[in-house]
């Protein structure tokens, strides 16, 4: 969890504080036990040699000076000694360290600090030891009382710049993180007061401008999506134009191939009419000619209403109908049935091979017969005729393969780079629009499959298709 900036600052300036205050109090208590160190020396080096002078002129030793005093020694000029005062193992220690130590030297015992002050006259020396008062309780003192003093000075200060920092500087900035907000939520203007600082004025101002100029930017944005909408409405609108006109040329070159297909029947029928009407038929003879006659309809129409269906526009480019699934089988049927009616196709020779059973795919069926109808037909443009037209169909991994190949001459280099291009062809003006093969990638990719030939088979052409399994929406 992240603390509030007020916080932040507060414990950085509360960490310099303590950075800068504690040496200046180490500092003060330094310098002060050193001015008491040396004034309680001074003072009892005073004490020490008016107790000195009392003690040559064998005179009583004043009060307030005797109180200060330890202990004393008089010797004469050869050291030996003439007297002592104060206990003896002070005595001792001034006789031991008579002669080595210094006047002005500071001794210790059993906790005490005491100082050595010496005066002498021609024929005795006195040496006397005067007690040391303790600093450190007046040091503490004086401690606790700047310590306190810094510790309150500090704490005002803090407290004075956390205010100081809430309206200056954290108030400002949640208003203007209130204004983000706001805008955020959909509001379309920067509302803020007044700003306390220069800086916090620069940045309300910034912050207006970045609003205003996002807003700009958003109204252009919902401009070019609206048109980007636009265009795939007219997108998808050509696209339907396309694979409508597409479907149309399929059917007027089925319907040019089926006009020789419907003409025999008709002549047929053309010619067991005229014999109904000249009469002169037993009944059993009428009665054949009638089934010759229903037969032959019955075939004209069977084709014709195979062409019919084809023909009817397709429902799956509708975004407002749920997909439907495609059944390879059945598609394969329908698209067989329109070709084999076909002029070119009394020649060629079509095996299908389907492992069943074949998944349903993603591509609708009436989709999937155009595209199968347009490699049929063009698989038999390219043998002329004459040849042998395969059909294998199985499932692999989450997808329907299909494999559309002829034993024919194979595909001109020089189409086979765009083969999938729109107006790509090689067939005589007026056999072919060149965009069969266009409109059936489109169709392939939309339902999420892919379509290709296969650059390895030398046998004649291969188109591979792939289509994936099809999924409703629960699974």
């Amino acid at each position: 969890m992240r603390i509030g900036l007020r916080i932040q600052i507060l414990l950085l300036i509360g960490g310099l504080l303590a950075v800068a205050l504690g040496p200046l109090l180490w500092a003060q208590n330094t310098l002060a036990r050193l001015s008491l160190d040396r004034q309680q020396q001074r003072m009892a080096l005073e004490l020490g040699q008016v107790a000195c002078r009392a003690e040559l002129a064998q005179v009583p030793v004043a009060a307030p000076v005797s109180q200060h005093l330890v202990a004393g020694l008089v010797v004469d000029a050869l050291g030996h000694e003439l007297r002592r005062f104060g206990p003896d193992i002070w005595a001792r220690k001034i006789e031991s360290v008579g002669s080595i130590a210094p006047e002005g030297t500071v001794l210790e015992m059993a906790g005490q600090q005491s100082l050595i002050v010496a005066c002498s006259d021609p024929q005795v020396q006195a040496r006397a030891v005067v007690k040391l008062d303790d600093s450190g309780v007046r040091l503490r003192q004086l401690a606790r009382m700047y310590g306190l003093y810094m510790g309150l000075v500090a704490l005002l200060l803090l407290v004075a710049i956390y205010i100081a920092l809430g309206r200056i500087v954290v108030q400002p900035l949640e208003t203007l993180a209130r204004a983000a907000q706001r805008v955020a939520a959909g509001s379309r203007r920067w509302e803020v007061t007044q700003m306390p600082a220069t800086e916090l004025m620069t940045l309300d101002n910034s912050l207006s401008s970045m609003t205003a100029r996002l807003l700009d930017e958003e109204r252009e944005l919902r401009r070019h999506v609206a048109e980007v909408d636009a265009a795939t409405e007219r997108l998808g609108e050509a696209q339907k134009r396309l694979v409508r006109s597409e479907r149309l040329a399929s059917v007027g070159r089925l319907a040019a191939g089926l006009a020789h297909e419907i003409g025999n029947p008709l002549a047929s029928l053309i010619g067991f009419e005229d014999l109904l009407i000249t009469g002169g038929l037993t009944l059993a003879e009428q009665s054949d000619f009638l089934l010759r006659m229903r037969r032959e309809t019955e075939r004209i129409h069977k084709v014709l209403r195979d062409l019919l269906d084809f023909a009817r526009p397709s429902q799956s480019l509708d975004p407002a109908l749920p997909k439907q699934p495609g059944d390879v089988s059945e598609s394969i049927n329908d698209a067989l049935a329109l070709v084999r009616p076909q002029k070119i196709m009394k020649q060629v020779r079509i095996v299908k091979r389907l492992e069943e059973p074949l998944a349903l795919v993603s591509l609708p069926r009436s989709e999937l017969v155009q595209v199968l109808l347009n490699l049929l037909l063009n698989a038999a443009d390219a043998l002329n005729g004459e040849g042998t037209i395969q059909l294998l169909c199985r499932n692999q991994g989450k997808a329907v393969r299909i494999e559309v190949e002829d034993n024919g001459p194979g595909l001109a280099t020089a189409v086979r780079e765009r083969l999938f291009e729109p107006f790509v062809t090689t067939k005589e003006v007026g056999k072919g629009t060149g965009l069969g093969l266009a409109v059936c990638r489109g169709l392939v990719e939309s339902a999420g499959g892919i379509i290709g030939w296969d650059a390895s088979f030398a046998e004649g052409t291969r188109f591979v298709i792939e289509l994936p399994f099809f999924e409703t929406a629960a699974s």
